[in-house]
């Protein structure tokens, strides 16, 4: 049985006729760049993360970068963040001159841990990033307490976390800006690049917008210099069309997670690998990612022998990366990403995975312990 790691073709079976017809919609229309399709987005992603103004944008990795331009950050600056996440939570800050300071995670969520934040603060920190890491929310009532203290700018790296819920709260509603990625693997995918960035100030709604088009808000004048961080109206109506399945794809993922879970303990694989905790619901799962105690990569070879796709995310923290040698970290500053690096391991859990396949992964992996054993 051959088991991809996601399989983006089936998410399509059922919802093909609705996104052809937004992508009907947006050729008839004849206007490519921003307009209704992208506005109609943003006003429905920003009702669903409940907040009061969303802005489309080119990338998940832009909607970082532009956040970061509309708060100010720049040469000499200082924000706060987690080594262990995708490149661009930290390729976006150094990008505008400013250094990425890391803080370690905890050992359950992969989030950046709290309670090492405020000894990180200096008087050169301006934002700080928390990550809501493989769909499930950072501890940002003590992320907002800290932020509020120290008159720091919030931005959360929700990429990985759309429906994701702290405490009844919606990820992306919780800090200044909300950062999401429609990258094709995303929960909410596109058929390429596209971002979002979620806010509640009019402000910074304003701000964010004109850096969107060069810093214009008038057609040829400029005020400020922005770029070009446009989401286009074919992806932005691709993203419509599947957004109203959002929370039912969420669902599906949530329920395999489940049964990834008991199967687990069933088997008393629990001997051998940690499952994902729910610290705080909701978890919407982009990857479900267990801790292998022993032979990780090893148990990655016979997943893959069997035609099962696994993924690390990610094999190297942040501040072990050569583009990064001159913030001066060294091997074990970071001692719980170091080790999350080394340990974790990412399943199939794509809504159309079928339960006969879940149990032939956890299958295969307890074939894997015995034969070690």
């Amino acid at each position: 049985m051959k088991i991809p790691l996601l399989d983006i073709p089936a998410s399509y079976d059922k919802i093909l006729a609705d996104v052809e017809n937004k992508i009907d919609q947006v050729i008839q229309s004849g206007q490519f760049i921003l307009g209704p399709i992208v506005e109609e987005l943003e006003q429905k992603i920003s009702t669903y993360c409940e907040t009061n103004y969303a802005v489309g944008v080119s990338s998940g990795t832009d909607a970082l970068l532009i956040s970061l331009m509309a708060a100010g950050i720049g040469e000499g600056d200082e924000v706060i963040t987690s080594p262990f996440t995708f490149f661009a939570t930290a390729g976006s800050i150094a990008r505008l001159g400013a250094r990425p300071v890391f803080v370690d995670i905890e050992q359950d969520t992969f989030n950046i841990n709290p309670n090492l934040i405020e000894k990180s603060i200096t008087d050169k920190t301006r934002a700080i990033i928390p990550v809501h890491l493989y769909g499930q929310s950072a501890n940002m009532d003590s992320v907002l307490t800290l932020a509020k203290k120290n008159n720091l700018v919030v931005i959360e790296d929700a990429a990985q976390a759309i429906g994701s819920e702290y405490k009844g709260r919606k990820a992306g509603s919780m800090g200044d800006y909300g950062c999401f990625s429609f990258f094709p693997t995303k929960n909410l995918g596109g058929f390429g690049d596209g971002g979002m960035v979620t806010m509640s100030s009019e402000d910074i709604y304003n701000r964010v917008k004109t850096l969107r088009v060069h810093g214009s808000s008038i057609k040829y004048y400029h005020k400020v210099i922005g770029g070009n961080f446009r989401i286009d109206a074919l992806q932005a109506g691709i993203v419509l069309a599947k957004l109203k399945y959002l929370d039912q794809w969420t669902e599906m993922r949530r329920g395999n997670a489940q049964i990834y879970n008991r199967l687990f303990s069933e088997r008393g694989l629990t001997n051998h690998l940690t499952i994902p905790p729910e610290i705080v619901p909701r978890h919407v799962y982009n990857q479900y990612v267990v801790r292998v105690k022993k032979k990780r990569n090893e148990l990655r070879s016979f997943l893959s022998k069997n035609n099962i796709s696994t993924e690390i995310y990610y094999p190297l923290p942040l501040h072990l990366q050569d583009c990064f040698t001159f913030l001066g970290y060294n091997k074990g500053a970071f001692p719980e990403s170091e080790k999350a690096a080394n340990e974790t391991i990412a399943l199939p859990i794509f809504p159309e995975l079928a339960q006969n396949q879940i149990s032939h992964v956890v299958e295969k992996i307890d074939d894997f312990f015995k034969e070690i054993k």
